[in-house]
């Protein structure tokens, strides 16, 4: 399935049907009034969020979503049947944009969480409702509302617990699968991943957290270089960042700045965020540069390196741990700057 984040779409709101002018004709009720109905009410246009999707696909094909038009009065007082509401399915984590102003409307983070994003429009009176004892024969009825149209643009970004970000080929694609359920496609070639890849690590029955694979940056990402640009938006909603370097770089130190300062360009308030460092690769060093890497500071605020290695195992159960109590703390800081 071919991963989308980016759509446009048109919708618009059924119309509101007219009212109806008629009189009663009956045989036994010799001074019939006026009788006709109200028109019904033009459907609604809703998007809801949904948990089983994962892209936008469906709506670089299918671009057009029109409510169903409120009916027209009728004889007798009928009124007419309300238009059929129809509902858009988003993924979770689809913000909706008003495409000609570039307005945020909604930001659909929550499953089944939904939005009346265009309302139908309302019916019009039919005459029955304009007898007055001067005029007890009103030969009128009011039109139905129309209802409004929309371009909207819908963008994605991925709601994931941690963002796993580093440079092509340093093992982010590895290290996922080994500590997830995903497959993503792996190969020893650069930009192997063309798509975000979303995981969950398990840590115990009902202790879980996902996991997000960012597309290799390079340098120059935030500027429209390489694949970065256009992936860099699904990482603005983690709660940690953990930068995977490869251990056998040239430079490890100047490889993080590079990723650092990418990520402050893009959006500041990344460098706010929680963050963690793993050195991976580092069952292909001996053993005496393992214990230099142990020592290697690079930010004082994310600790510790911690070395691993996807095809060993090599401390992937304490990575695992220490991103859910990375995550534990996170959740305290909300709790405690909500209180």
């Amino acid at each position: 399935m071919k991963f989308i984040d980016i759509a446009e779409i048109y919708v618009k709101a059924g119309d509101g049907g007219a009212g109806h002018v008629s009189f009663r004709r009956e045989k036994y009720v010799p001074k019939g009034g006026p009788d006709g109905g109200d028109g019904g009410k033009g459907g609604n246009v809703i998007i809801q969020a949904n948990k089983d999707m994962n892209t936008l696909l469906d709506y670089k094909f299918k671009q057009k979503f029109l409510a169903q038009d409120g009916e027209k009065g009728g004889r007798v007082k009928r009124s007419g049947k309300d238009g059929k509401h129809i509902k858009i399915k988003v993924p979770v984590g689809t913000m909706i944009f008003d495409a000609q102003t570039d307005e945020l409307i909604t930001d659909l983070i929550i499953d089944k969480q939904k939005v009346v994003i265009a309302k139908g429009g309302k019916g019009g009176m039919g005459n029955m409702n304009f007898a007055t004892p001067t005029n007890r024969s009103p030969r009128y009825a009011q039109p139905g509302i129309p209802g409004p149209e929309l371009f909207l643009r819908l963008e994605l970004k991925l709601l994931a617990d941690v963002g796993i970000i580093g440079f092509p080929n340093v093992g982010k694609s590895t290290l996922i699968s080994v500590i997830s359920a995903a497959k993503p496609k792996i190969a020893d070639y650069p930009f192997t991943t063309l798509v975000p890849n979303l995981g969950v690590v398990k840590i115990d029955e009902f202790q879980s957290y996902s996991v997000a694979d960012v597309p290799g940056l390079i340098q120059g990402a935030s500027e429209g270089k390489g694949l970065g640009i256009q992936f860099l938006r699904h990482i603005e909603r983690t709660k940690i960042l953990l930068f995977v370097l490869d251990a056998t770089s040239e430079d490890i130190k100047k490889d993080y700045k590079i990723l650092s300062k990418e990520l402050e360009k893009f959006n500041p308030e990344m460098l706010y965020k929680k963050r963690m460092i793993c050195l991976s690769k580092c069952d292909t060093l001996d053993q005496e540069t393992v214990q230099a890497l142990t020592k290697l500071k690079l930010d004082p605020k994310a600790g510790k390196p911690l070395i691993i290695s996807s095809v060993t195992n090599l401390n992937i159960n304490e990575l695992k741990f220490k991103l859910w109590d990375l995550l534990l703390e996170f959740k305290q800081d909300e709790e405690n700057s909500l209180s």
